[in-house]
């Protein structure tokens, strides 16, 4: 290791620990230490030298060589205190007051030691202190004064010139002094160059390597800086982003929210957040070309110095994507509302079963109680038959409810099959409604069937199709009052066949109509008024409908009516092909110059 490394490394170690965690002001402290621990360690040596050459030295020479050794106690104080403007402001008193004396010994202000004076504020101002600067200057200036006015009092008139050996050695000294001092602002110049360069350097890195986008607001929301990665975030270049360009971006329902956030940062001095979605630019041909993201900012006041009181309130945001965020917080709500659905389905069901089973199960139990106590009822034989036939009529009503809630189970499970055979739509019509012909006639509603004669064959389960017309005719006379109406119309449209079951009953609400279908769901009539009933029929017909690749429309008004429409296609089998068959994508057709290219390439 070469000298000059061990002495730099000796001067490092005496820089006091607190100064070595910053390097700028551990630089400083360098600086400060290095020229006074050589420049007195220099005029220590040349002493013995001068004591041979020139014998005892005189008061002035003694003061002299103080003067040039006292920066090694000042160094030494800076080194074990770590108090920097301390040192400086002892440097500065210690060159003065010397300085002074020196002057003051060898012709007052005219002396060539005054000019040293002019060093003491330019030393001070390596310290990047202003108060140092300003008590060193006082210094000089109190200290030239004082020469001044010496210079014309009678008690100093006498005085002794200096040697030229010690001129030139108060002039060599001071070209040291003044070089050691230059050398010092230069390190410090280099090294907060150097420092400013690093931390450039780890800003840049930061600021390209980090996910976040990170931005510089105006108050009024304008962009003044937004770092590299609002390309990977946005699809577009930083740039496009400066000005309004991020504002423009902003979906119009969130820009309030987006620039609140901003003037609250701003004008409150608090950190704010906020969630809205921007417009983000495709980076892939698969993606669509513009859609939009959801993205969090947090922003906070920008910070000034106490010098820039004036300076414009700014916000500093940092920005990051949260869409799968957002699309798991949706998730899970959409899992809690069907979680809920659920639940409400559940309880329905439970209520509905209830209800619709310990109806019949209690004439069951009752009925049969009376005949098993035949004798101590005295029962005639009318009486008994009348009871057995109730007893049947429950029994038959529990297997429907049992059945509707099997097939219902079997539809929603995939288990369901149907049996397709061609046959005559007309005939099956007629004889549903023969079927309900004396329920509607013991409810006194007219049943109308209007099915045209000539529909064509259909393909189609023949039971499913009776439990479908069967359904929407019992639906539609149990809600219709006495004196209504039930119509049934069937008619070819297009491809499909479609059966219509209009009446005149109490109709169903708005709000009901969208869940008309719902496994278990009853609709409540204009007089709020629950039917008897499973709230299974629709459900099984919609089931029903759709295993046939057929659509069922309901259009109801409250007071006036429903009207439900099933479309049956003419051959579902055809249908339902289809619809399993799996999609092939089509290609372009290519053209004729593609078609030469190709050929040409084969040939070679």
């Amino acid at each position: 290791m070469s000298l000059f490394a061990q002495i730099g490394d000796y001067i490092d170690q005496l820089v006091h620990p607190s100064a070595r965690l910053d390097p700028l002001t551990a630089a400083r402290h360098r600086a400060f230490i290095a020229p006074r621990l050589v420049g007195g360690l220099i005029a220590l040596t040349a002493l013995p030298i001068h004591l041979a050459l020139s014998g005892v030295p005189g008061t002035l020479e003694i003061l002299f060589y103080a003067w040039l050794a006292a920066p090694i106690a000042v160094a030494c104080y800076l080194s074990r205190s770590g108090n920097y403007e301390r040192a400086q402001v002892a440097s500065s008193a210690s060159l003065t007051a010397l300085i002074a004396m020196v002057s003051l010994a060898s012709g007052g202000i005219a002396s060539f030691a005054a000019v040293w004076l002019v060093v003491v504020p330019l030393e001070a101002a390596l310290s990047a202190s202003r108060r140092a600067v300003l008590i060193a200057s006082g210094m000089a200036l109190v200290a030239a004064a004082f020469l001044v006015v010496a210079g014309y009092s009678t008690l100093f008139v006498d005085v002794v010139a200096p040697s030229p050996r010690l001129m030139a050695l108060g002039v060599i000294s001071a070209a040291l002094y003044a070089t050691g001092l230059a050398l010092g602002s230069a390190s410090l110049a280099r090294t907060s160059s150097r420092l400013l360069v690093v931390e450039e350097d780890r800003y840049r890195l930061l600021a390209r390597n980090i996910t976040d986008v990170i931005t510089r607001h105006r108050r009024n929301g304008t962009v003044r800086f937004a770092s590299p990665a609002a390309e990977s975030l946005f699809g577009a270049p930083a740039r496009a982003l400066l000005g309004h360009g991020l504002f423009d971006r902003v979906h119009v329902a969130d820009r309030p929210a987006y620039l609140t956030a901003l003037a609250n940062a701003a004008t409150q001095g608090v950190g704010s957040s906020v969630e809205f979605r921007i417009r983000r630019e495709a980076a892939e041909r698969s993606e669509p070309s513009v859609y939009f993201i959801w993205v969090e900012m947090r922003c906070r006041a920008l910070e000034h110095t106490p010098d820039d009181k004036d300076a414009e309130h700014e916000v500093v945001a940092v920005i990051r994507d949260v869409t799968d965020r957002k699309v798991q917080e949706q998730a899970v709500e959409d899992a809690r509302e069907e979680a809920e659905r659920a639940n409400a389905a559940k309880s329905r069901f439970l209520a509905t079963m209830s209800h619709e089973l310990r109806t019949p199960l209690n004439a069951i139990i009752g009925f049969s109680e009376m005949l098993v106590n035949e004798e101590t009822m005295q029962l005639d034989a009318a009486r008994r038959r009348e009871y057995a036939t109730l007893i049947g009529e429950s029994g038959h009503h529990l297997l429907s409810v049992v059945n509707g809630i099997l097939d219902m189970s079997k539809i929603e499970s995939g288990n369901f099959e149907i049996t397709p055979e061609p046959f005559t739509p007309a005939p099956v019509i007629g004889t549903c409604c023969d079927l309900m012909a004396l329920r509607a006639r013991e409810s006194g509603i007219d049943l109308i069937c209007r099915a045209a004669a000539d529909l064509p064959d259909i393909v189609a389960d023949k039971r499913a199709v009776k439990q479908i017309l069967i359904n929407l005719l019992s639906n539609a006379i149990k809600f219709t009052q006495r004196g209504g109406k039930v119509t049934v119309t069937a008619d070819v449209h297009e491809a499909d066949v479609v059966i219509r079951v209009e009446d005149t009953g109490v109709g169903i609400g708005e709000d009901d109509l969208p869940h008309v279908g719902d496994p278990f769901f009853q609709a409540r009539t204009a007089y709020d008024r629950p039917h008897d009933g499973t709230g299974l029929g629709l459900s099984i017909v919609k089931g029903l409908v759709e295993l046939h690749g057929g659509a069922l429309d309901i259009k109801s008004r409250i007071g006036i009516g429903t009207c439900v429409s099933v479309r049956l296609p003419i051959d579902c089998e055809k249908v339902r092909a289809i619809e399993a068959a799996p999609k092939v994508q089509r290609l372009p057709v290519p053209d004729a110059a593609t078609v030469t290219d190709l050929r040409m390439r084969k040939r070679a």
